[in-house]
């Protein structure tokens, strides 16, 4: 049976609420907040963790919101920062599902591997992972090491 580790981005994986005035540049349609935001987590230790993971069977994705309210050209846009921070921090096809979402979609019904953990600093789609088990943000690596 498969197994799987879901991330969010945005406040689990990269700072993006760290960044001056992130939530004005959003609603300018400025991807710098998503292209400046610093890794949240030990990226060196977090690949170590992940890399193990897999060799126990889990699959590896990221299910992450796009912007709320914003154009189609600027989600686009934001596809692109997501993607290029994903490849900064971890290196390209590091994951085996990426998904950018519209704001607000349920993300149990986006992944595509039930019985798995997500983590997410949004308590309300904690709460409706109802296909397994979610974390906060916080002790990351402490907890993958649990699996």
């Amino acid at each position: 049976m498969d197994k799987a580790i879901y991330f969010d981005m945005d406040g689990t994986i990269a700072d993006l609420y760290g960044q001056k005035n992130w939530l004005k540049k959003l609603r300018a349609e400025k991807t710098a907040p998503y292209e400046k935001a610093t890794p949240m987590v030990d990226m060196k230790a977090l690949k170590a963790t992940l890399n193990n993971l897999r060799k126990k069977g889990y699959k590896l994705g990221i299910i992450t919101w796009l912007a709320k309210d914003s154009t189609p050209e600027y989600k686009q846009a934001t596809r692109v920062a997501k993607i290029d921070w994903l490849d900064k921090h971890f290196g390209i096809g590091y994951f085996d599902k990426i998904h950018m979402v519209q704001y607000g979609t349920p993300k149990h019904q986006v992944a595509t591997i039930k019985d798995s953990v997500l983590f997410d600093d949004n308590q309300e789609v904690r709460e409706a992972w109802n296909i397994g088990t979610a974390y906060n943000e916080k002790n990351i690596l402490q907890t993958l090491n649990g699996l």
